[in-house]
């Protein structure tokens, strides 16, 4: 079950139990796994040491996430894990073998998917996403993204709401757009963001979970 169906009241169920999914790298043909996970207890706390790093990074470059300062361990288990992730690993293996060490090379992007609002209204989901630094250049994001879709219905979300998604940070709008998600919103002057002089506005996108072009990712197969 979903831990997003223990954290607080909700108003619908899973749709089925959702399995590990392979897929082949744009570009490299390289074989990629996507796991399901519902608690950190299930991850190697190495990956979980270098995911922490990697998200603290991206905090750091002060350009893609709202927080203004490094997340602690706790802090980043509560908010990375509080529902459900997935992890993407350069892998043709179906389990994470806990003797693995190498994420550098391993871990090519992870996000994860929570209510954006609770109780009656629990069933819009949020998410966020991260990729690996040394694995960029192979469209993970893109394949997260497809993920994503497949994924967050199979939760029972009805409706995907991404708050704040900076105009600054095309690779992401693009992606969105491209994936059919819709602009809801718009929010003129809402970030500091490091190394621009003014405030920076940002998009929101929306997308109705229960009507996706089966098109959108028919490629994410090997």
């Amino acid at each position: 079950m979903s831990q997003s169906l223990v954290n607080g009241p909700t108003f619908f169920e899973p749709l089925e139990v959702i399995k590990p999914l392979q897929f082949s790298l744009i570009g490299s043909g390289a074989i990629a796994t996507a796991f399901p996970i519902y608690s950190a207890k299930d991850v190697p706390d190495s990956l979980i040491d270098f995911m922490h790093a990697q998200f603290n990074r991206e905090i750091e470059e002060g350009l893609t996430y709202p927080y203004a300062k490094p997340l602690t361990r706790d802090e980043f288990l509560n908010s990375w894990f509080l529902s459900f992730c997935t992890i993407v690993l350069k892998t043709d293996k179906l389990q994470i073998d806990p003797s693995w060490t190498n994420w550098e090379k391993l871990l090519l992007g992870t996000f994860y998917i929570k209510p954006n609002y609770s109780g009656r209204c629990s069933h819009n989901c949020n998410a966020g996403f991260l990729v690996n630094p040394a694995q960029r250049g192979q469209k993970i994001g893109m394949r997260l993204g497809q993920i994503y879709l497949k994924w967050a219905p199979l939760l029972g979300y009805k409706y995907s709401v991404f708050n704040l998604v900076f105009v600054t940070n095309p690779a992401s709008w693009r992606i969105w757009d491209k994936l059919q998600f819709d602009r809801i919103g718009y929010i003129p002057k809402v970030a500091l963001l490091r190394g621009h002089e003014e405030l920076v506005d940002a998009i929101m996108f929306g997308k109705d979970l229960t009507k996706i072009d089966p098109k959108l990712t028919e490629d994410l197969h090997l």
